[in-house]
């Protein structure tokens, strides 16, 4: 059987403390290396939060990897782990994006996905392009929050051979929170949806009640909320795309 172990980080990120937020992810990878998984998926925009441009502009984004990255690389690599990271980035052009950095074993970049939808994003320019990414061997399509808000995105990275689509996020519930949008992707699709989404506040969105899910044609077989930052570990059968934990393995960081 054919199997891997993926720990959702379902952090409670503090918009525009950077190092709050670093520091938090990597207690969190530690804590979820111990475990022994094999990916490690953080929310959307886990180093800054969602609203940070309101408290502390852009100015302070870099070109990817930065000081701050490199090392967490170096980190990532010594934990002999996979890291989805989401983290905004600027481009040689100037132009900034809202991404996911994916992070391999040997602490080496294996992709990047930046995000299409970007009309929640005043700061952010939209991705051009989406592309499934190898992960030891298998080929997984990244569909950041809002993207996976039509078919369009999903159906794409299915055409391209995308086996799991994985969604970081960070979407509340409320008047413009997810309503079926992940669980019909995962039936326009046949593939299974991993979903990391977040806890806390920012400026105008609460994500208090907002889920962390696994997501096999339309039905929820893992769920999480939870009022503090957590790390949530199930584990997957590659062959028969279905869960083999009944329910996530929940850590609470303190």
């Amino acid at each position: 059987m054919r199997k891997v172990k993926i720990a959702l980080l379902h952090l409670l990120p503090i918009a525009g403390d950077i190092s709050y937020n670093q520091k938090l992810i990597e207690k969190a990878v530690r804590c979820a290396a111990v475990k022994e998984v094999d990916w490690i998926i953080t929310p959307e925009l886990a180093v800054s939060g969602l609203q940070f441009s309101r408290k502390i502009g852009t100015h302070w984004i870099n070109q990817q990897p930065d000081e701050w990255m490199t090392r967490f690389m170096d980190l990532v690599k010594s934990l002999q782990v996979n890291v989805f990271l989401g983290c905004p980035e600027k481009s040689k052009e100037d132009k900034y994006y809202n991404s996911v950095f994916i992070i391999g074993k040997n602490g080496q970049l294996l992709g990047t996905q930046r995000k299409i939808s970007s009309v929640t994003d005043d700061w952010s320019t939209s991705g051009e392009f989406v592309e499934p990414i190898n992960v030891d061997g298998i080929k997984v399509g990244l569909s950041i929050c809002a993207d996976s808000y039509t078919p369009a995105i999903a159906n794409t990275l299915l055409e391209k051979g995308s086996e799991i689509l994985i969604a970081p996020s960070a979407w509340g519930p409320g008047l413009h929170g997810p309503d079926g949008e992940w669980e019909q992707r995962s039936i326009d699709t046949g593939l299974p949806l991993f979903v990391c989404n977040r806890t806390g506040e920012d400026e105008t969105v609460l994500f208090w009640e907002a889920k962390s899910l696994v997501i096999k044609n339309g039905e929820h077989l893992l769920s999480h909320s939870s009022k503090q930052s957590a790390v949530l570990t199930f584990e997957w059968n590659l062959d028969e795309r279905d869960v083999i934990s009944d329910q996530f393995d929940v850590e609470y960081l303190k």
